[in-house]
């Protein structure tokens, strides 16, 4: 147990905060003759890997940082490594290594030491401005910075699904947000389509946010979740102020879903390649009125079933007078089907982009969600 990549993995778990990639550095240097190491984050909008230090973002989808950030390998291009980190599904970046030998038992260590690094970096993230810091292309609104403080991540991956999610405009976004927890046996997710403009929307959404995770971590049902926030928000704003809510419980056994539709964003299923929208019971926002009881339903997914949560930001989105609409929305769909839930939440909101030929006005959130069938 004290091989060099032991070593690099107690260097990382030792080191102080600010100082994770100088330690690593060393280590590697010691342990595996590499004079460079540098750490590449994607951006909040997952459009370029910025640089901890002083070298040029990278954005070209040809590269070969792009190339193991997409695939989630490591790509060898003359003597320069460059390996995946994040951890347990979420992706945070690469790490760049020079030289890097072409012996296979090397890389497969080097992968595992960015995965570790990956993991530690999410350990000391809400210790350190560093790494959020540098992880920005251009400064982000006080409202941008309050939801994606409120984010659980951006992709989660289990035995029995894979699930992701992104907010645009992602360095102006309001209050559009969405949330998930499991427990080994169930998923919970929830999507928001905020209201409102500002400060004010994220700090609507994040207290919607905060009483669904005080409800869920009481044991309630999935209706009385609803109905607690619902409550938080009506005794705050007294009707004045609601907002949008699909709040989502799956069995990770059964594939049983959930749903408690709180005047909620489109759910729309990928199912052998069809695209249809689960018709679901309209139901009050949360805090329309006082005291509103909801109801949950309930259907099951197939293995291999997938799921889009999207909010009217998307459908809605106008280019050139031309709304964005339904028809491009699930053509779009279709073409998500190879993806990995995380480039499918991407894809379609760069798609977004470019028919508005810029930044959206409102709002938009995607989440995709896929059911890979129970697991022993």
């Amino acid at each position: 147990m004290n091989g060099p990549e032991d070593l690099a993995r107690r260097v990382l778990t030792e080191a102080p905060a600010d100082l994770l990639l100088d330690r690593l550095a060393a280590e590697l240097a010691s342990g595996y003759g590499v004079t460079e190491a540098e750490l590449y984050q994607v951006d909040y909008r997952l459009s370029v890997l910025l640089p901890l230090g002083d070298g040029e973002p990278l954005t070209g989808p040809g590269h070969p940082a792009w190339r193991s950030f997409d695939h989630q390998e490591p790509v060898i291009a003359d003597g320069t490594g460059w390996f995946p980190v994040g951890m347990r599904g979420e992706r945070r970046g690469v790490l760049r290594l020079s030289p890097v030998p072409t012996d296979r038992a090397v890389v497969e260590e080097l992968t595992r030491v960015g995965t570790a690094l990956g993991h530690e970096l999410a350990a000391v993230s809400a210790g350190t401005d560093v790494y959020r810091a540098s992880r920005r292309a251009r400064r982000l609104t006080l409202a941008a910075e309050m939801q994606w403080d409120l984010l659980p991540g951006r992709s989660r991956i289990r035995p029995s699904f894979s699930l992701a999610g992104q907010l645009e405009p992602a360095y102006a976004v309001r209050g559009d947000s969405f949330d998930w927890s499991d427990d080994g046996h169930r998923l919970w997710l929830s999507t928001i389509n905020g209201s409102g403009e500002g400060v004010a929307a994220s700090l609507l959404t994040s207290l919607a946010t905060h009483a669904l995770r005080n409800a869920r971590r009481g044991g309630l049902a999935l209706a009385d979740q609803a109905a607690l926030a619902d409550q938080a928000i009506y005794a705050l704003h007294r009707g004045e102020q609601h907002l949008s809510a699909l709040i989502m419980e799956l069995d990770l056994a059964a594939g049983v879903l959930t749903v408690v539709d709180a005047g909620s964003p489109r759910l729309v299923l990928l199912r052998d390649g069809e695209v249809s929208e689960r018709v679901l019971e309209k139901q009050f926002p949360l805090g329309m009125f006082d005291g509103t009881d909801y109801q949950q339903q309930s259907f099951e997914l197939r293995r291999g079933d997938r799921l889009f949560v999207v909010s009217d930001g998307v459908v809605d989105a106008t280019g050139q007078n031309v709304r964005y609409g339904e028809t491009a929305l699930d053509r779009f769909l279709r073409r998500t089907t190879p993806m990995e839930p995380l480039d499918a939440v991407r894809s379609l909101l760069g798609d977004l982009r470019a028919f508005v030929a810029g930044d959206l006005v409102d709002d938009a959130v995607v989440v995709c969600l896929d059911w890979t069938g129970p697991q022993p």
